[in-house]
């Protein structure tokens, strides 16, 4: 059954467990994250990055996911990731997603306030949930998100209370040493900063760069607040290989091979599933 984010993400952080917010771009990854969610009993976020419009529009999006979604009993909710382009936002709402993001860090704070609390005004009216983004994430390997000029900032706790205030945000992404795509080095997950932002606001806070991220890491984590984890590049990276390696051997037809791609990409998925926590 298709749902909000909130209905998700408010047991989770009530819980102390973790949702996964797994990337999917095609028939395979749709497919392939929600298989995982039925057969763990798990409630899916099925994430649809604004990047991936190439891919396929918001509306082929959201009828996949109702088509895949429709007649399980696991809840499945449709997420438009990392989109700052508000017009994006709202045809996403119409399509029938659940929940949008509308990221303005890369904007003043002022400004990305305002463009928030009115996504907040519009999604809200439509029950629809919103996760908004204060501070921003540097570039890891083999990012499909970010890129080599990304800076990373640290989200300031006293200015996510006031921006969590004022826009009535469902769910906050926050910067606090994860980096979007894979490590160069070793991580340093500030949860200093991460146990004083749960404080001050006690909402879902969401961690963005959750692929390669150490079990403890994520653990700790989610003990301090975060009820929410995105994972897009592990997918990727896995079933690449995966793939290339079983062309190695075989050529498939492409109606087959893409059943193999649906397996390599519960895989990974199961795999976070079993360590986020329910």
């Amino acid at each position: 059954m298709l749902t909000n984010l909130k209905s998700i993400l408010d047991g989770a952080y009530a819980g102390k467990y973790a949702a996964g917010s797994f990337n999917g771009y095609n028939y395979e990854t749709f497919r392939g994250i929600i298989e995982a969610g039925i057969e763990t009993d798990t409630p899916i976020i099925l994430a649809f990055g604004a990047k991936y419009l190439k891919n396929m529009s918001l509306e082929t999006a959201a009828g996949l996911a109702a088509s895949l979604g429709r007649d399980i009993a696991i809840p499945v909710c449709l997420h438009l990731d990392h989109c700052s382009d508000m017009e994006v936002v709202f045809r996403a709402i119409k399509a029938g997603f659940g929940s949008v993001m509308y990221d303005g860090s890369a904007l003043s704070y002022e400004e990305n306030l305002k463009n928030t609390k009115k996504v907040c005004e519009v999604a809200h009216a439509c029950g629809v949930s919103v996760e908004g983004e204060l501070g921003s994430l540097a570039a890891g390997e083999k990012s499909h998100e970010g890129s080599e000029t990304d800076v990373e900032a640290y989200t300031e706790p006293g200015a996510a209370r006031s921006f969590v205030k004022e826009t009535g945000v469902d769910a906050l992404a926050v910067s606090v040493g994860t980096v979007h795509g894979l490590y160069k080095g070793e991580p340093n997950i500030r949860i200093d900063i991460l146990e004083e932002i749960d404080k001050k606001l006690q909402i879902p806070l969401v961690l963005h760069g959750g692929s390669g991220v150490p079990e403890k890491d994520i653990l700790n984590c989610i003990s301090h607040g975060i009820a929410k984890i995105n994972v897009n590049t592990e997918i990727s990276v896995y079933a690449v290989e995966q793939t290339a390696d079983y062309l190695k051997e075989d050529q498939p037809h492409f109606s087959v091979l893409s059943l193999k791609q649906i397996e390599y990409v519960k895989e990974v998925v199961k795999k976070y599933i079993a360590f986020f926590g329910r």
